[in-house]
């Protein structure tokens, strides 16, 4: 059997939102990494009381993915944990590259994302039929800085559900942007350490994104999900519309 380096997306949290794939990765490791400072230790908990447990969040990408090729090399079983799913601003590519450098197999296991969690406890859909289809994940821009053509303005003129991670401490500016686009009163769901014990989600006006944010100290951990979806009224889609027909009904 091939032998890789894992990298699992865990989730935003919850241990029960973990994959079952997820799950027996985690069970069977020898070596884990993970982000401590965004992964709750309930999830290690399904690890080996003898697996190695390395937390990354005070640790370089060199050091990293040095400590990595040597225990593969070992013949360990190493994974990495990332919370949410490794796709969204999880810096796993610049891993995967330096480990595929030394004729490491990888292989990226994807999990559950925060705005996801934070939709289905408001039990919000946010493709409803003729008023938007799309959702956009982003960010504000901050240090990492953003290309010209994802610009905050050019998203939210499409006017669609809009899901800003990492974006908590440019929160002025972010909304004042919205603003111009959205009416004030468009909800906005709001989520902290989204299905950590600790965590909370909460529906709220555009408007009143900036004060609510400054209210609650929110600098990180935090996702926001503006749609005009959310708590608006349902328009009957045609997918179970008795006129409309498709491949597996045609009467």
């Amino acid at each position: 059997m091939d032998r890789k380096i894992s990298f699992i997306g865990v989730g935003p949290g919850d241990p029960d939102l973990l994959t079952i794939k997820a799950l027996k990765k985690i069970e069977s490791a020898d070596v884990i990494f993970w982000a401590d400072s965004l992964i709750p230790e309930k999830i290690i908990n399904f690890s080996s009381v003898s697996s190695e447990k390395i937390k990354t969040s005070g640790l370089t990408l060199e050091r990293i993915t040095s400590i990595m090729i040597k225990r593969f090399n070992e013949g360990k079983i190493v994974i990495r944990l990332h919370d949410g799913d490794p796709c969204l601003y999880g810096a796993v590519k610049e891993q995967i590259d330096i480990l595929n450098q030394e004729n490491i197999e990888t292989e990226v296991i994807p999990g559950v994302s925060a705005f996801q969690v934070a939709a289905a406890y408001h039990q919000a859909e946010l493709t409803i039929p003729e008023i938007t289809q799309t959702i956009i994940l982003s960010r504000a821009g901050g240090r990492t800085g953003m290309p010209e053509k994802e610009s905050l303005q050019n998203l939210a003129r499409h006017k669609s559900s809009l899901c800003l991670y990492l974006s908590a401490r440019h929160i002025k500016s972010s909304q004042k942007t919205l603003l111009e686009f959205y009416p004030p009163e468009t909800k906005v769901i709001v989520g902290y350490r989204a299905s950590w014990d600790d965590g909370w989600t909460e529906i709220i006006e555009l408007k009143d994104m900036e004060k609510f944010t400054l209210e609650k100290e929110l600098i990180r951990t935090t996702i926001y999900i503006i749609s005009p979806a959310i708590n608006a009224i349902t328009n009957r889609s045609n997918l179970y519309s008795p006129s409309y027909k498709h491949l597996f009904r045609n009467k």
